[in-house]
């Protein structure tokens, strides 16, 4: 169903509603629109949407924007939001009322621009952020802001997110999307790179997410919210996912409606690829998404007013259902 109309986002960002990431901030949600600085906020029913903070000082056409926020993890503050551009290699932190944002961290000469942040939501990174580039570095930053290497994929890498326990020996690994090869990679706290899927295997890898155990489908609230490029935003209740719960989704950017299901299969200790068939609204092409999980919520009720406000970014799909032809890989 629609979240919030391409209409209302147009209305407080100029008539720019190509969104492009949304991510829940415990007392709201906060999303951006291609080739804009200007963030903006919507209430926990897609309602009252607004500018949210000063724009990003990017100095020209920010391309995509990405944010996330804390979990008050590794020695972040709970709630703390945080905005990366398209064309630069910087990392600002805004307030939880918005404001002016601060820088909080630059990556190295040649790193590429920012492509995705991730906050490391359990210890398999000490609650690091997490930042992949179009160049294919990943980086673990502290909340000091020190930047350190985990790997170098070599190609544009995007969506990030842990893998669930039950992805073999995978679990806890970051799994990582690349859509100009078609790859899905797991990074070890290492650094160490497995190949999960390989080239051509994920077409258009755009986002991955796993789906979280312990949904409340009597919570209105719970389920996924996504940036439908360039339209609107789209949410799947808590319901679609009764079944699959502890699987992870990668949507494919080359074609609309595609979203595969990847689940572990303890019998043959390898992975299949289940594409979904979507129902509801009809879709264009899917960006960054979060789900609201109840840790989440209850996070997002216990953020704090610091400099802050809770965010996550996780990252595509849409309402679902069945399925279509499926495979194995290793």
């Amino acid at each position: 169903t629609t979240f919030v109309s391409g209409s209302t986002i147009g209305g407080v960002e100029g008539g720019n509603n190509e969104t492009i990431a949304f991510t829940y901030a415990g007392t709201q949600f906060i999303g951006s629109v291609y080739h804009d600085d200007q963030l903006y906020s919507t209430s926990l029913n897609g309602g009252s949407v607004a500018t949210f903070g000063t724009p990003l000082p990017t100095g020209g056409d920010p391309g995509e924007v990405v944010v996330g926020a804390s979990l008050g993890n590794g020695g972040f503050a709970n709630g703390a939001v945080y905005a990366g551009a398209e064309n630069g290699g910087k990392i600002w932190k805004y307030s939880s009322s918005g404001g002016s944002p601060t820088l909080f961290a630059t990556l190295p000469a040649g790193s590429g621009d920012v492509r995705q942040i991730l906050f490391d939501p359990g210890s398999s990174f000490n609650g690091n952020m997490l930042v992949s580039t179009d160049n294919g570095h990943i980086y673990r930053i502290d909340s000091a802001g020190n930047v350190t290497p985990l790997a170098n994929i070599g190609v544009d890498t995007e969506g990030m997110d842990i893998a669930p326990t039950g992805f073999g020996s995978f679990g806890g690994d970051l799994l990582v999307g690349s859509e100009a090869a078609g790859t899905l990679h797991a990074i070890d706290s290492s650094g160490n790179v497995s190949v999960v899927g390989s080239a051509g295997e994920f077409p258009g890898a755009e986002t991955v997410s796993a789906i979280p155990t312990g949904l409340d489908t009597s919570n209105l609230l719970e389920g996924f919210y996504v940036a439908n490029y360039p339209t609107d935003i789209q949410f799947a209740a808590a319901s679609n996912f009764t079944g699959i719960e502890g699987d992870v989704i990668v949507t494919d950017e080359s074609a609309a409606n595609t979203l595969w299901d990847i689940h572990w299969d303890t019998v043959t200790s390898s992975f299949d690829k289940t594409q979904f068939t979507l129902t509801g609204n009809s879709v264009g092409q899917f960006e960054d998404g979060i789900f609201v999980t109840p840790l989440r919520a209850s996070e997002g009720a216990s953020v704090t007013p610091e400099p802050s406000s809770l965010i996550l970014l996780g990252t595509g799909l849409l309402g679902l259902a069945g399925s279509l032809k499926r495979k194995f890989f290793s």
